[in-house]
């Protein structure tokens, strides 16, 4: 199973308002309280103005950004391992291998992968090589050669490489030995003294004395002089020559390059391609900085679990987080119209026609007989004060009426000053841009063959909105191509006097609005007195017309 298959994400749409980030804080909240397992609140997208006060106001952490819910390779199970430097011995590498029980290790130079050596290379390592010049071709320090004979430091400086010459036994008489053993050699030989006299004075680089022999004091003291190396091993010769091999650092016989190895952030999907062409078992994996984090096996690849995702206040594909349809879709807590959100499988989902979400989600506190604190009422009570503007929505029931007046007893707020301050912040244009102003509130939708946007700005101040009104009216038409839309409709609603004045872009925009409200087509403001809800007024009555 992938390592993070049992974090569900609760999440809003890509155009947060108040009432998705409130309702996914607070479901997040009681699901985590009643399961005990981990359910994360997560926002789609950029926060608003009005959102922000509230999350201030009782001092909440605004839900961290999910961008999309495509798989990554950070939420597969990434096999940590500790590597080996690059001066390591084979004999130690295998050591370690074998204790982690693992094919493959990292060679790592503090924490950047410089390569990777595998039990086929360590193979490799024994059965092909027939070079008795290969230790110092591989610049093998003598430390690492004391450490496989389990052999000790006669004299000379186990820090030193081991950097020209062969490797060759001395079994035979001083003389033969003369004719073969050349300068800088490492000469394998026993307890005869003439042979260990015969190798000091070709002046080898490092003689290995096998069985624990004796080499006279002389010999060691001309050793010095001429720094040689003199190691003592307890194994007999064939045996040290058999190891000595394994003393060649694994840089020598390691993969380096180019590796095929991925990143913390790519996508499974961009991967797979790459790991089904490619005959290796396991991939480095790297985080940003370049530093290796661990190893996935093809097997770990094909175990990998779908991130979970619990959608609130939304059903519909186009408002949803990028990559949902690669998602496990567990629950969706809604209060619109169905869309054209599709699921692999049944699940648990929850649409009642109220409001707004936070109404079902105490709904769903009181059923599971879990009291809202004063954060989590606080939150409530100020997603339902904003999607209903209180209570002058035609979208407004009794139970969000009733619920609301609940939860601010408990929240200890007066709902008429909340009201006040949240939507003043919300339509204050301070450092504003026309694009934050169109996308603050923005949704998308597709009816048959028509793609369309729509956005809302609530506000007390009639100026304020005539302001945003002379913002947007340049821009809407550049938002329309950018996006591919074909209409959009922006709602500039006023809150006390209970209206909404429709902006309109995009060919036939305003033909369906004056055919769907039966207003006179000269007209030239499109006033709908009394609509203030994007959901229960103006979605609706355009459906009817697009569906025609």
């Amino acid at each position: 199973m992938g390592k993070k298959a049992g974090k569900v994400y609760v999440v809003g749409h890509k155009n947060p308002d108040t009432d998705s980030v409130c309702s996914a804080i607070a479901y997040a909240y009681l699901k985590k309280e009643i399961t005990g397992e981990e359910y994360v609140a997560r926002r789609a997208g950029q926060i608003n103005e009005e959102t922000h006060y509230v999350l201030e106001k009782f001092g909440v952490e605004p839900p961290a950004l999910l961008s999309n819910v495509k798989l990554q390779v950070k939420d597969m199970d990434i096999h940590k391992i500790d590597g080996v430097a690059p001066n390591v011995s084979i004999k130690d590498t295998w050591a370690k291998m074998k204790a982690n029980n693992v094919k493959t290790i990292p060679v790592l130079k503090e924490d950047e992968l410089v390569g990777v050596i595998s039990t086929g290379d360590i193979a490799t390592s024994y059965m092909e090589v027939y070079d008795s010049t290969i230790l110092s071709k591989a610049k093998t320090q003598y430390k690492n050669i004391i450490r496989t004979l389990d052999g000790r430091l006669v004299t000379g400086n186990e820090h030193g490489y081991f950097t020209k010459g062969k490797v060759a036994i001395g079994a035979s008489n001083p003389d033969l030995m003369a004719e073969f053993i050349e300068k800088d050699d490492l000469v394998i030989l026993g307890n005869r003294y003439e042979s260990q006299a015969c190798a000091v004075d070709v002046d080898a680089s490092c003689i290995v004395v096998c069985q624990g022999a004796e080499v006279p004091e002389e010999l060691i003291l001309k050793a010095e002089e001429q720094s040689i190396v003199i190691i003592s091993t307890p194994h007999d010769t064939f045996t040290a020559a058999r190891l000595i091999n394994q003393s060649i650092p694994v840089k020598h016989f390691m993969s380096q390059g180019p590796l095929t190895t991925f990143r913390m952030s790519d996508y499974v999907e961009d991967i797979k391609e790459v790991m089904t062409k490619k005959k290796f078992r396991d991939f480095p994996i790297l985080d940003r900085h370049g530093r290796f984090k661990g190893f996935i096996s093809r097997r770990r690849f094909m175990d990998v679990s779908k991130k979970k995702v619990i959608l609130v206040d939304h059903n519909e594909k186009s408002q949803a987080v990028d990559g949902i349809e690669e998602a496990e879709i567990v629950e969706i807590i809604d209060h619109h119209r169905l869309g054209s959100i599709e699921t692999m499988g049944p699940v648990f989902f929850r649409n009642q026609p109220v409001g707004c979400t936070a109404t079902i989600i105490c709904q769903m506190y009181e059923e599971a007989g879990i009291k809202p604190g004063r954060t989590m009422a606080g939150l409530l009570c100020c997603a339902i004060i904003s999607d209903t503007l209180l209570f002058r929505s035609p979208t407004c029931t009794a139970l969000d009426e009733q619920t609301a007046r609940k939860l601010a007893k408990i929240a200890d707020i007066n709902m008429e000053e909340m009201a006040k301050e949240m939507f003043n912040a919300g339509s204050s244009l301070k450092g504003k841009s026309a694009e934050d102003i169109c996308f603050q509130d923005f949704k998308q939708f597709t009816v048959n063959d028509a793609v369309f946007g729509v956005g809302q700005i609530n506000s007390m101040s009639r100026e304020e909105l005539a302001e945003i009104k002379d913002m947007l009216k340049e821009h809407l038409p550049k938002v329309l191509k950018e996006h591919n839309l074909q209409m959009i409709y922006f709602m500039l609603t006023d809150i006390l006097g209970e209206s909404t004045e429709l902006m309109c872009c995009g060919t036939g925009a305003k033909a369906y609005v004056t055919d769907a409200f039966d207003l006179p087509e000269d007209s030239e403001k499109i006033i709908l007195k009394g609509v203030v809800s994007r959901k229960k007024q103006l979605i609706p009555a355009l459906v009817g017309v697009l569906q025609q």
